[in-house]
């Protein structure tokens, strides 16, 4: 969610409750998200959310440049104040970063040992003489691009696609209707789209390649594991992910307020199509 209107955000994506951020972080964030912004010359600075370790709390936030569907600049701080710079792993690195399990530390510098990673990859390892070892700081980039992947959503209309590629935030977007708010056709993962080559050219008749150039949730794997609520008497739509538990995304019908926020401890509930 953007920087710039974080305090009223997170009341609305926590229904009042301030979204698990104490008055001391949000001050916090409000006085080093803007400098954050300007020593890195971001375009726009989106607070992401946080991932709860068992002796500490990663407080990650995002840079973005002119084009918003450009690989993005995450950072990460312990203490809402002074901020690192995630450095993007490997693609393998990031594989077997995905495969491990159980809470973060909340120690950057931690390091997961070979027997937490599969047999397989630790007997490689070694042969290539490479130590087999993850350090956390590995594995929190990963979960995060994992969790944007599945999991992170913008009300369809928000972007729009010029023919040379680019993606910029629509200025005409004035928001979704209350109807179209609570249904799930009307938002995108905002994400290189997987599922548009598969739909029929009945189902693309009345899409505008412009704005319709995403995958919609309405054909998530597993089914229902989204949750849609109006709350306030209809002046603020709020979905959740059930895979991702602690993923909030928020909406106002009529307006140009829309964003997500992930409080969580950076576990994919695997037991939710059991659940449902």
């Amino acid at each position: 969610m953007e920087a710039e209107g974080l305090p009223g955000a997170l009341e609305l994506a926590a229904g009042g409750g301030g979204a698990g951020l104490s008055p001391e972080k949000r001050a916090a964030l409000g006085a080093s998200l803007p400098l954050l912004k300007r020593d890195y010359r971001f375009e726009a600075v989106w607070f992401w959310g946080c991932v709860h370790g068992v002796h500490g709390t990663y407080y990650i936030a995002q840079g973005l440049g002119d084009d918003r569907a450009a690989p993005r600049s995450r950072l990460y701080s312990l203490d809402c104040v002074e901020w690192s710079l995630l450095t993007p792993v490997a693609k393998e690195v990031g594989e077997q970063a995905e495969r491990l399990k159980g809470r973060f530390q909340g120690d950057p510098s931690f390091q997961y040992e070979y027997a937490e990673v599969s047999a397989e990859d630790a007997e490689r390892l070694l042969e290539d003489g490479t130590e087999p070892t993850i350090k956390e700081e590995d594995r929190l980039i990963a979960t995060i691009d994992q969790i944007d992947r599945a999991v992170g959503i913008v009300p369809r209309g928000a972007f729009v696609k010029t023919p040379l590629g680019s993606v910029h935030e629509n200025r005409n977007f004035e928001g979704l209707s209350l109807m179209e708010a609570k249904k799930l056709s009307s938002y995108f993962h905002f994400t290189e789209p997987s599922n548009l080559k598969n739909k029929t050219l009945l189902e693309k008749a009345n899409w505008d390649p412009s704005t319709d150039f995403l995958d919609s949730l309405e054909h998530d794997i597993p089914q229902g594991s989204w949750t849609v609520q109006p709350e306030r008497g209809g002046a603020v739509v709020v979905l959740r992910s059930l895979l991702w538990p602690g993923l909030t995304f928020y909406h106002v019908p009529m307006t140009k307020q829309y964003g997500y926020v992930y409080f969580g401890t950076g576990e994919k509930n695997l037991d939710l199509p059991f659940m449902l």
